[in-house]
């Protein structure tokens, strides 16, 4: 069977971009009319043929979204990505359109290879979610061909739209909630670098540190993965000998697995050590103690991410940027009050 025309291919030949190619055949402007000329005809003598989900737009406006995670995002006792893409099918299906999810593994990252949706055919737009490696987002964006758009992902410094949830100021909320339960031996728990939504939560953290007069120190920042992002409550999440007395942890995830370790050091949470999380997706919380936490709008960035992607299948020009979604603080019984409430400086 002969190997799909992509996008790609045909503007590898004339030199352009896959985004000049796709503006050319689709119609839309940004295009010389000489150069489009040379596209369609590229395009026909090399036997291009257009998405069949894409062949009957014009009448119904129906199209098919295809959406992408990485496998490390998705194990078993990671669902906070099977919420958020159960929340996009939902979405999808009330604006008569559907959504296609692919899971891509590391070597397909490694070898900078389309998701296969997008290989086949099958979508016409293609919704980034969560972070991929730096190289592979920046051949997406470059080789896609079709419109994207990332969900709880910036594109790793790339100028895109994106929709995310206000992860810096919930990480400021959440520190400076344990500065005023008397806490001002504060810890975080995530591994910086990892994904800007673990960066720009320790950046709120960082701010909050900064505005109670509380000096940063590196033995309480706490990986709680590997550089593959693998977590590992025995591997990661080394504690430090001077013990902070509440930890913000960058997930609900990182907070289970952080109990579980100090439980298993003889900790007494929340008695000796108070922590927080962040998403509030844990079905379970641990041992009859409710997670304090910063819920993360599902539904919300889900109608957004959708609205914003079917504008931009409708409108080769519709952008929106940065589209951040508030969240909003969920108390339960995780902190200990401590003593009165660490003043601002």
């Amino acid at each position: 069977m002969a190997k799909a025309v992509r996008l790609a291919d045909i503007g590898k030949k004339l030199n352009v971009s896959t985004v000049t190619v796709s503006k050319a055949l689709s119609g839309q402007k940004g295009v010389s009319e000489e150069l489009r000329a040379k596209i369609i005809q590229l395009a026909d003598e090399m036997g291009y043929q257009k998405s069949e989900s894409r062949k009957n737009t014009n009448e119904g406006k129906s199209f098919t979204l295809g959406i992408i995670v990485a496998d490390r995002y998705v194990s078993e006792n990671q669902s906070f990505y099977w919420k958020l893409y159960q929340e996009i099918a939902r979405q999808a299906v009330s604006r008569t359109c559907f959504a296609m999810l692919e899971v891509i593994s590391s070597e397909v990252e490694k070898r900078r290879e389309l998701p296969k949706v997008l290989l086949e055919k099958k979508a016409d737009g293609l919704i980034i979610m969560g972070e991929f490696e730096r190289g592979y987002a920046e051949f997406l964006a470059e080789d896609a061909g079709v419109p994207l758009i990332g969900l709880d992902t910036t594109g790793r410094g790339k100028s895109s739209d994106c929709v995310v949830s206000n992860n810096l100021m919930g990480g400021y909320e959440m520190t400076n909630y344990l500065f005023s339960m008397g806490h001002s031996k504060i810890g975080f728990v995530g591994k910086r670098l990892m994904t800007t939504s673990i960066d720009d939560r320790y950046f709120g953290y960082l701010k909050s540190l900064m505005e109670h007069g509380v000096p940063w120190r590196e033995d309480w920042v706490i990986d709680d993965r590997d550089s593959d992002g693998v977590m590992d409550n025995e591997k990661e999440f080394i504690l430090p000998e001077d013990m902070p007395t509440a930890f913000f942890c960058n997930s609900d995830l990182a907070a289970s697995m952080m109990y579980q370790k100090l439980v298993r050091e003889g900790y007494d949470v929340t008695g000796d050590i108070s922590i927080v999380g962040f998403d509030n997706y844990l079905a379970d919380q641990f041992a009859g103690i409710g997670l304090t936490t910063y819920e993360i709008d599902t539904k919300e960035m889900a109608k957004r991410v959708v609205h914003i992607i079917l504008h931009k299948l409708l409108n080769a020009r519709y952008s929106t940027g940065t589209f951040v979604i508030p969240g909003r603080f969920i108390e339960r019984e995780s902190v200990r009050r401590i003593g009165p409430p660490v003043p601002f400086v």
